[in-house]
C-alpha cells in the first residue's frame, strides 16, 4: 500500500512526490509473486477529497513510473482508491481510475 497526498494540476492524485527507490523495488517484488503464481496488489490510498483520477508521477521519478507499468502488464493489479476526511476519521470511499497522465484528457 502507498499513500498519495500530492495534487499539483487539477483532480489529479500522483505518487510518488520524490524519488522513491524503494517503493520501485516494492513494484520488482509484486511482479516475482505474479511470476510464481501468486496474486499481487499495488494499493494507492489517495487521502484527499479533490482527487478523482491517479497517475505515476513521470517528472518526478521516471523510474517508477516505468516500474508501475511494468507491474501491471506482468499482471499487478494496480488499485486507487479515494478517501472521505473527517476531523474523526478517515474512510476509503471510492475507486479512482489511473493511467491519465497530467497533460492527457481525462477519460
Amino acid at each position: 500500500m502507498k499513500n498519495c497526498h500530492l495534487r499539483r494540476s487539477g483532480t489529479l492524485a500522483e505518487f510518488p512526490d520524490c524519488v522513491a527507490a524503494r517503493s520501485s523495488k516494492h513494484l520488482r517484488e509484486l511482479a516475482a509473486e505474479v511470476a510464481r503464481g501468486n496474486r499481487a496488489v499495488q494499493l494507492f490510498v489517495i487521502q484527499r477529497t479533490d482527487c478523482d483520477r491517479f497517475a505515476a508521477c513521470a517528472d518526478m521519478d521516471p523510474v517508477y513510473a516505468a516500474g508501475l507499468e511494468l507491474a501491471a502488464t506482468a499482471g499487478v493489479e494496480v488499485l486507487c482508491y479515494g478517501c472521505d476526511i473527517a476531523p474523526e476519521w478517515v474512510r476509503i470511499a471510492r475507486r479512482l481510475p489511473w493511467r491519465d497522465a497530467p497533460d492527457r484528457q481525462r477519460v
